[in-house]
């Protein structure tokens, strides 16, 4: 199975634990972090290994 580049809202959803509404939230609060970087986002799609590096502390160079 490929791992795609960005997570939609019922993975991020699922991942976490929480409706579908809040990862909304969460997503459009991630991507504007993103934005502020110089990033081009998504709406409703936030980049895998962002969410991973915020929210499980997985580091990149890993």
């Amino acid at each position: 199975m490929v791992e795609r580049m960005f997570m939609r809202v019922g993975e991020v959803a699922e991942a976490l634990d929480v409706s579908k509404p809040y990862a909304y939230k969460l997503i459009r609060k991630l991507n504007e972090e993103l934005k502020l970087k110089g990033c081009i986002t998504i709406a409703g799609r936030v980049d895998r290994k962002f969410f991973l590096e915020k929210f499980y502390s997985v580091n990149k160079n890993n």
